[in-house]
Parts: C-alpha cells; structure tokens; sequence
C-alpha cells in the first residue's frame, strides 16, 4: 500500500498592490473578457501581462491583501498539524493554483484539498475557475487525490460571522 502524504492548498482571490500601473489591470482585464468571449485560450500577450502583474514586488504596506491571506494561512497551517501546505491565488498575484499544485507534488503530496477563503456561492472564482482548474490538473497527475472543499456550510459561516458581530458588539 502507497503512503499516503496530504497537502493542504488555501486558495485567496489576490489583490492589485500599489504601484502597479493600472493601465496594465486594464488591458489584462480587457484581453481575458475578449478571450473568454471568443472562448479561445490565452494569448502571449494576456499571459505575459498576467505574470508581471503577479510578479509585481509587494510589501506589507503594498498588499494588505497578501499579508492577511498569509497571516490566515499561518494559522491555519498551524491548525492541520503533520501536512504539506502552500497558498495559491486566483488572480493578481503568486503563485497560481497550479504552481502551488506542482510544489506539493514535488515535495511528494499524494492527496491534495483545496479550500478557498471565498465563503459564499455565486462567484465564478469558487464556482468555476477552481473547479475547472483541478479537473484539468487530474489528468495530468492521475496519481495524486485531488478534493475541494467547497462549498461551505453557510451555518457554520454565519456563527462564525455571528461570533465577529459578538467581538463588537
């Protein structure tokens, strides 16, 4: 019987940091919606924009964004005990789902959960492009378990909102 090593992938959306000129978030932005409308797949140049703008340098103070994702991602870590763990975002910044996938599988994960901070139904991140991701990652490595962990328990969700409210109140 194979061993069985677990990794553990949270998933944020990403954020712009400061600095980057925002007329290259709008021609990104621009090429994907053309893209997706012509339903073809990426060009050269939406792919070399995507990666300087993930590539951008940030701090603390340029993207809070990144900084919260990873505090929240530390303390998760800290909560699952004995697996491989990696970040991923869907957009903005680095790495991608599927260089986070391809770390964990170098580093020997056999079943990989993907989760995400985005709670709620009805966005496309959570809804498609995660999925659509991994069912194009499972032929390619037939021989690691891909799960995601979504959606949420909106219960559970609202307690945990109702347990913030109560901090405040």
């Amino acid at each position: 019987m194979a061993t069985v090593v677990r990794g553990v992938i949270l998933v944020g959306h990403g954020g712009i940091p400061k600095g980057c000129p925002q007329e290259l978030v709008t021609k990104l932005k621009r090429l994907e919606a053309q893209r997706r409308a012509a339903k073809i797949p990426p060009s050269p140049e939406e792919l070399e924009l995507d990666a300087k703008i993930r590539q951008w340098p940030r701090t603390r103070e340029t993207d809070p964004y990144q900084s919260g994702l990873e505090a929240v991602a530390a303390e998760l870590r800290a909560n699952l005990g004995n697996v491989l763990f990696a970040v991923a975002y869907n957009e903005f910044c680095a790495p991608t789902l599927e260089e986070s996938v391809e770390e964990l599988i170098e580093k020997g994960a056999t079943h990989i959960t993907v989760t995400t901070t985005m709670f709620t139904p009805g966005g496309s991140h959570s809804e498609v492009e995660i999925p659509e991701i991994l069912d194009h990652l499972r032929p390619q490595h037939p021989e690691v378990e891909f799960r995601y962990a979504w959606p949420f328990d909106l219960t559970l969700v609202a307690n945990t909102l109702t347990e913030q409210i109560k901090r405040f109140s």
